[in-house]
């Protein structure tokens, strides 16, 4: 099992966290293109995904077949349970393609982690959480300014209405930091450290399995428990794949919505 737990002579080697998050290159070893295991695994996300959604909809049909019909219901789903029920249709359809991408790449590159050979998400790392957190920052900045206008989104995110101009002193800057600082870090540290506290149980309970079961050769009692415990851990990190993607969008059609609003 690619990743969990290797021998050497007879002698158990517990999984190293470097190799697991910072391992070799596979291609293009030291030039800025360097590819290696977790590269691979997020290029392959999108490739798949890319390809379901072109085999879905390439023809789509009146009378939908199984996999059109199941990409229609996560496409169903983001769009009337988050998007048009947070922004309305109108502002809904606007901001949709962005939302659904989110959705769908968060999902994908989450769900590698229990995929065979592959074991690992793509959000085990910081730096795709951080591209998409920099992208839905983006994003909201991009629907205030667009649908309010730069100068009341501004004065709607730094000003709320309502309050004491002497409280501005305080109020200001922490709203300040709220809206252009935590959202985007909270939004990429939620996504990245849920992935990689995953990978690492699911990587130190495999790896006791391995160690009593597989070099040991005895089905003891711990091995059992351990065993168990990894298919559990995997059932647990197929649910929190596709709920990290679930609040990832809703947060950032939330935050879109405070755009957009005419006040705070």
């Amino acid at each position: 099992m690619t990743g969990i737990a290797v021998t050497a002579g007879g002698e158990f080697h517990a999984p190293n966290v470097d190799e697991e998050f910072f391992p070799p290159a596979l291609l293009f070893d030291g030039t800025p293109f360097e590819i290696n295991r977790i590269i691979m695994v997020r290029l392959i996300a999108v490739a798949v995904l890319m390809l379901i959604f072109w085999l879905a909809l390439r023809k789509p049909k009146v009378v939908p077949g199984k996999l059109q019909s199941l990409i229609e219901m996560g496409v169903g789903f983001v769009r009337d349970g988050i998007v048009f029920d947070m922004l309305g249709e109108r502002i809904g359809k606007k901001y949709l393609p962005y939302i659904l991408m989110v959705f769908f790449g968060v999902l994908f590159m989450n769900i590698t982690g229990v995929v065979p050979l592959l074991n690992i998400s793509g959000n085990a790392l910081i730096g795709m959480p951080l591209v998409l957190a920099v992208a839905s920052y983006i994003a909201f900045i991009y629907a205030g300014i667009r649908e309010v206008g730069g100068g009341k989104f501004f004065k709607n995110a730094l000003f709320p209405s309502g309050v004491p101009w002497y409280m501005y002193i305080l109020l200001t800057p922490i709203e300040f930091v709220n809206t252009f600082v935590v959202r985007p870090v909270s939004l990429a540290l939620r996504l990245f450290l849920n992935m990689m506290v995953e990978h690492l149980l699911l990587v130190l309970a495999f790896s006791a399995t391995w160690f009593f079961v597989g070099l040991l050769n005895v089905w003891s009692t711990m091995g059992v428990l351990t065993f168990a415990g990894a298919m559990f851990m995997t059932l647990v990190k197929i649910l929190v794949s596709v709920l990290q993607a679930y609040v990832f969008a809703l947060l950032t059609t939330s935050y879109i919505q405070l755009s957009v609003a005419e006040e705070h």
